[in-house]
């Protein structure tokens, strides 16, 4: 699934295709600060056109990471269906941080408000994720797996500090798993 975007002429629907593949390949390059004339000249448009087609660098970040993230979502779903709640919502948090660490510029795109208390219903990955996670969450909650004061955007903002933390490691992928392991023993019951 790739982001909406609405009915273009053929030659604006060109443009934007050239932008998101030019903003893949700096983004990839430079993480989420690349350079939005650097992506204009790659694609061969002027920054105005960038502009009218992302208005923001949030916007573009959003439409560069949104099929990765449909993905992330899809395997979240299946493991909804699992039985162990628990396990499901740790490996569906251990893929987001290792995919955040891991892919340059994700988890600076996806950083949340700390002062929002529900995810909105835009479309956006953040929105997306937060579902989905909190799918995960509600159904390890009832179990009694995980403690009932935790919400999806308490472990987003988790999931995010942990990614932008170990980003830059050398093995980005073992040190998120590391860190995050850490993080979500707290957010357990104690076995009795």
């Amino acid at each position: 699934m790739s982001v909406s975007v609405p009915p273009r002429r053929a030659d604006a629907r060109r443009n934007y295709d050239r932008i998101l593949r030019a903003a893949e390949v700096e983004v990839a390059d430079h993480g989420a600060e690349a350079s939005l004339e650097e992506i204009a000249r790659r694609a061969g448009v002027g920054s105005a056109t960038l502009h009218r087609h992302f208005p923001s660098r949030r916007e573009l970040l959003q439409a560069v990471f949104h099929d990765r993230v449909e993905a992330l979502c899809a395997r979240g779903r299946l493991l909804t269906e699992t039985d162990e709640a628990h396990s499901a919502l740790r490996e569906w948090l251990t893929d987001l941080t290792v995919f955040g660490a891991t892919t340059r510029g994700m988890a600076r795109s996806l950083v949340l408000d700390p002062n929002q208390s529900a995810p909105s219903s835009d479309g956006s990955c953040e929105t997306m994720l937060a579902t989905v996670g909190g799918a995960l969450l509600a159904k390890a909650q009832r179990t009694g797996a995980v403690r009932g004061d935790i919400s999806i955007l308490d472990l987003l903002m988790l999931v995010n500090a942990v990614s932008l933390v170990t980003e830059g490691s050398t093995d980005a992928a073992d040190a998120a798993r590391r860190l995050l392991n850490l993080a979500l023993e707290g957010i357990r019951f104690p076995e009795a």
